[in-house]
């Protein structure tokens, strides 16, 4: 018998069996024929045999197999020599993962489980058997190129996202949970959430233990809609929506649960800001109001229901056309073609119609509206309403001609009283002197009409206006119904007492310690044909030299100040006293309504 047969007897020999017949069991049929690759390997190292399964395997004749050094068929020799090194110290081999090279020179992924047979001591041979892992390899390479390329999906989602196994530990989390949460959790020891701290939506802090995630797992089942807020080690919070849904096995069996977790802090601060601003919007005074490019309205604040007395159901759904009156139906199209053309439309004035037929004076400004993708669907216009301005716009422009008027007719006076000032005055110092006071005589007139928007003022604070410059004004007597002078009254009566007054300061009863004035006026007459009656009257005073030394004052006690309001005037005296009164129609003395106006 030759070696290769003598140790495959030795390899299959079976042990005597106690109370049976002792013989030799031929096991050359399943060395053979049996569907596991197995061949037979000398103590150093060559291939004493192999069965048709391990040609087959490999591919090789047995003439190009067996007899060769198995090394050379192992492409990693650090591997083959691990496996002869064991087998000589007596291991056991079992399914030791290596690679074959085929005779086409492909690659085989092999498991050998193996054994050696040992004489006294001294290794013979060994019995390897050869199972082809290599589809299963494949398949497992295949498995962990999609787990890879499954969580470099996932790593590169800007969504948190991470996995637990069933007890809640977690497995995995991608960068944008970490980032999220602030922190970097660690895989296999953290338990239920990748945050630091969890809290409810009204602020109570909640265990991670009780988290949706851990109800996933406790109840097998996908938790929706349940909000929370989560805080970070630097402190900082985050509203955030989690989505745990459950893992399950092919057979239904719980195997882990995977968590997405939605960033709120966007949408909450974009929430706040459509609040604020549909707050500002609804508390406007101002019409905001919306619309499509058919015209159609589409929002409609409460400042709008002001102003053109459409209630928001009344309005949204009509044409913003129902609000522009027949003669400027025109305006429409123009703006919405430049509306389409995506221009703001800058302030403009223009006429609206309200609910009951009347107009309004507004203010528009129209900008363009955009959807999230950037185009235009309508458009947004504010209106406001200018009544009060236009009539204001009107009251300034009246008054400013009739301010204009009024200095024109203040330049005759001045210039009057120069005039007449420079013939009386005996030296320049008195000329300045004299036309300093009757211009401050003026003035005390103007402040009076100006603190009363131009209204008029009544005749006792006229008087006590223009005597308050004066010693001893505090001595005139003023007695007569309530009355309101012309702001045309005010100046010209104005400047009768301010030469009244000087006149007594320098002569009469204001100059000394004896006398007094009394000053009365009246109202006679009725409808239209009523007359105003005023005096001055100064009795017990000094013996009168002069009045106005017949110059400025007595002109515009006799003629100026009468002709200014349509009446008379005279002036007399006596040795110890002086009158001068005055009568005129009431109408050009009362202020009326269109005064100041």
């Amino acid at each position: 018998m030759d070696e290769v047969a003598q140790a495959k007897v030795i390899a299959f020999k079976k042990p005597e069996v106690s109370g049976e017949e002792s013989r030799e069991f031929d096991y050359e049929d399943f060395f053979e024929n049996g569907a596991l690759a197995l061949h037979l390997v000398s103590a150093d190292g060559f291939i004493l045999h192999a069965n048709k399964a391990e040609l087959d395997l490999l591919g090789y004749p047995a003439e190009d197999y067996v007899g060769r050094h198995i090394a050379e068929f192992y492409p990693d020799r650090h591997v083959i020599n691990d496996i002869l090194e064991r087998l000589t110290r007596g291991e056991k081999i079992a399914r030791y993962p290596a690679q074959l090279r085929a005779c086409d020179g492909s690659i085989k992924h092999v498991e050998i489980t193996s054994s050696g047979y040992f004489r006294d001591g001294k290794l013979i041979n060994t019995r390897c058997f050869t199972a082809d892992v290599t589809d299963l390899q494949q398949t497992r390479s295949e498995l962990k190129q999609q787990d890879s390329t499954y969580h470099q999906i996932l790593d590169g989602l800007p969504v948190a996202i991470y996995t637990t196994d069933q007890h809640g530990t977690i497995t995995y989390y991608n960068r944008a949970a970490a980032d999220l949460a602030g922190r970097e959790p660690v895989i296999g020891k953290d338990k239920w959430c990748v945050t630091f701290k969890l809290f409810t939506a009204d602020g109570n802090e909640l265990p991670h233990d009780e988290c949706p995630m851990a109800i996933t797992l406790k109840e097998n089942r996908p938790i929706r809609n349940q909000q929370a807020v989560a805080r970070r080690t630097d402190g900082s919070f985050f509203p955030v929506l989690p989505h745990p849904t459950p893992l399950r096995d092919e057979q239904g069996n719980l195997i882990g649960a995977v968590n997405m977790l939605l960033d709120l802090t966007d949408r909450q601060r974009a929430e706040e800001a459509r609040q604020h601003l549909s707050a500002i919007v609804e508390s406007s005074f101002d019409a905001i109001v919306s619309k499509d490019l058919n015209t159609i309205i589409k929002s409609w604040n409460h400042g709008a229901e002001r102003l053109f007395g459409y209630t928001a159901a009344e309005a949204i759904g009509n044409s913003v056309t129902m609000l522009i009156p027949d003669d400027h139906q025109d305006e429409e199209p123009r703006i919405l073609e430049r509306i389409r053309r995506g221009e703001r439309v800058e302030p403009f004035e223009t006429t609206r119609q309200r609910k009951d037929g009347s107009l309004v004076p507004v203010s528009l400004t129209i900008s363009p509206v955009r959807n999230a993708t950037g185009q235009i669907v309508g458009a947004s216009k504010i209106a406001r309403d200018i009544t009060s301005a236009k009539e204001n716009e009107y009251r300034i422009r009246m008054l400013m001609r009739e301010v204009n008027h009024r200095v024109k007719n203040q330049y005759s006076v001045i210039l009057s009283m120069i005039r007449e000032t420079n013939k009386r005055s005996e030296t320049p110092k008195q000329f300045e002197s004299q036309v300093r006071e009757r211009i401050m005589a003026l003035s005390r007139s103007h402040d009076l009409l100006v603190s009363a928007d131009w209204k008029g003022a009544s005749v006792d604070g006229l008087l006590k206006a223009q005597a308050q410059p004066f010693p001893r004004g505090d001595v005139i007597d003023m007695s007569g119904p309530s009355l309101v002078l012309s702001p045309n009254a005010v100046q010209y009566l104005g400047i009768a007492f301010h030469e009244l007054a000087t006149n007594s300061a320098k002569y009469g009863v204001l100059s000394g310690d004896d006398g007094k004035i009394s000053v009365t006026w009246s109202i006679s007459g009725s409808g239209a044909s009523r007359l105003f009656h005023l005096t001055w009257a100064e009795i017990d005073g000094p013996q009168v030299q002069t009045i106005g030394q017949g110059g400025f004052g007595t002109v515009v006690l006799k003629r100026v100040a009468p002709a200014a309001v349509s009446g008379q005037g005279s002036l007399e005296h006596g040795p110890h006293a002086v009158t001068w009164s005055l009568e005129a129609p009431l109408a050009a003395v009362e202020a009326s309504v269109s005064d100041g106006s």
